[in-house]
């Protein structure tokens, strides 16, 4: 295909797509760009989730691409990235929301879920008739919930009674079906769950005032005395190893993310350099903003290229845990030096919301957090190039 690339993609990664998925690709971008760009300043200000959005990118077939199914075979890891890009490029809060739904909830269930339990929750979450949520982190537990976890579960006849608490649980205060992760009081074993909305003992309430990824609707849960039935384990989910099952393709698409926030900033700042006239010229003829342009489009192409050779290992089955780790705290650490030369480039209107650039600066502070935080992913690459752990 012939189309334009796009201008923060450099080196021109996104031609390794095949004609087909590169046409997805533009659709998917040419939807964001009508649909979704002109609503996002307004909705991170109310720290509200447009809500009406959901079935237009139901209708644009964004949802459950990495997945087999009736069927239908995945699109590849490489597409798959690049959807993730865009969607972070136009607005990390969208990306985020779909990256819980499509990656962290219908990826709990399709990885650790019986046949039978994908067929029972995976059709509805496809259509995003029912949307998902991924409840790991506690109040009280982040980096450490692997031997932390403080929510319990019992088996008590044919059901599992959960109780404790879950923080920053995106979707949380909407989703139809939440997946759990919980400590075995039987086994002291981590098993995953799937809570219903409106489950008795089950509430969720809405973290406020955030200023990173404000359109993201996060909440605190809490269970208590929570009874589901027996078949809401997951199959699967028997161990913390098979949690991070789930994490290691995950880490992945947030790296992906970092690099379309980084993107779309850089995007911002190129054309603001163009257009902004100090000293009877555009600011982009000055030497010192085109070493922040040329600071900035460096990390976005560094970045790129890490997170494409991710999803080449990925299609190979060959990506491990530490070379994700890597990937996910280069490209979320250059991703906050590069919305912050953003912001420096605009200057004083860098921190006007109409500008966009705040938005990226705010929010590449929650994507550098989640999903294990830089220091933790930079242990477990300590680890593997020393073999000597630092862990606590």
């Amino acid at each position: 295909m012939t189309a334009d690339l796009l201008t923060g993609d450099f080196f021109g990664y996104e031609a390794l797509l095949p004609d087909d998925e590169r046409k997805d690709l533009l659709a998917l971008r040419e939807f964001l760009d009508e649909k979704v760009r002109p609503r996002v300043n307004d909705a991170w200000a109310a720290a509200e989730f447009p809500m009406d959005l959901i079935p237009e990118f139901a209708s644009i077939d964004v949802v459950g691409r990495a997945y087999e199914w009736e069927g239908r075979p995945p699109a590849s890891k490489l597409y798959n990235g690049f959807q993730a890009l865009e969607l972070s490029r136009v607005d990390p809060s969208i990306a985020t929301f779909l990256g819980v739904h499509n990656g962290l909830a219908m990826g709990s269930i399709m990885i650790l879920g019986s046949e039978e339990q994908r067929q029972r929750w995976i059709p509805a979450m496809m259509s995003m008739d029912e949307i998902g949520a991924f409840a790991l982190t506690e109040p009280e537990g982040g980096s450490d919930v692997a031997r932390g976890l403080r929510t319990t579960a019992r088996r008590d006849g044919d059901s599992w009674v959960l109780d404790g608490a879950k923080r920053w649980i995106g979707n949380g205060t909407f989703a139809d079906h939440v997946v759990v992760f919980a400590r075995d009081e039987a086994d002291d074993q981590v098993k995953t769950f799937v809570v219903d909305k409106g489950t008795p003992g089950f509430t969720a309430s809405k973290i406020e005032d955030k200023f990173a990824l404000r359109t993201v609707q996060n909440a605190d849960l809490v269970f208590t005395d929570c009874r589901i039935p027996a078949d809401h384990k997951l199959e699967g989910g028997n161990t913390f190893t098979d949690v991070n099952k789930v994490l290691k393709v995950t880490r992945g698409g947030v790296a992906w993310s970092g690099v379309g926030c980084q993107m779309g900033a850089y995007e911002y700042a190129l054309a603001y350099a163009k257009e902004r006239v100090q000293f009877g010229k555009p600011i982009g003829s000055f030497q010192l903003i085109q070493d922040l342009l040329a600071k900035m489009l460096g990390n976005v192409t560094a970045s790129l290229g890490m997170v494409v050779r991710v999803a080449q290992l990925q299609e190979a089955d060959e990506l491990r845990d530490d070379q994700a780790a890597l990937a996910k705290s280069y490209v979320t650490a250059r991703g906050r030096e590069t919305v912050a030369m953003a912001r420096e480039l605009f200057g004083g209107n860098g921190i006007v919301l109409e500008n966009n650039v705040v938005r990226y600066f705010n929010d590449a502070e929650a994507l550098y957090s989640y999903e294990g935080t830089r220091e933790m992913n930079t242990l477990i690459v300590g680890r593997s190039v020393t073999g000597l752990s630092a862990f606590v």
